[in-house]
């Protein structure tokens, strides 16, 4: 027996752990769920459950970004995304 999610309002529990600043929209629910930086994912929990169950186990996210080497230091932000700062 599988326990259904909790309402979308509801965030994924990943979001509960990690700055705000991190936090973004599920790509398939919309759910609150930790989106941006180290031990993010694209999916909430309960989507990422939906697609290993379609796509096997091996599911996971792959980066699309440029990997900076070893030892680069990357840029920061002065203010945090959707702060709206100038």
């Amino acid at each position: 027996m599988t326990i259904p999610p909790p309402p979308i309002t509801e965030p994924d529990p990943s979001a509960l752990t990690c700055p705000g600043h991190k936090v973004g929209p599920c790509a398939v629910c919309r759910r609150k769920t930790h989106r941006y930086g180290l031990g993010d994912s694209p999916l909430c929990g309960w989507c990422m459950t939906g697609a290993r169950h379609n796509w096997g186990p091996g599911v996971h996210y792959n980066s699309v970004r440029p990997d900076p080497g070893p030892g680069a230091q990357l840029p920061v932000p002065s203010t945090p995304p959707g702060a709206g700062g100038n």
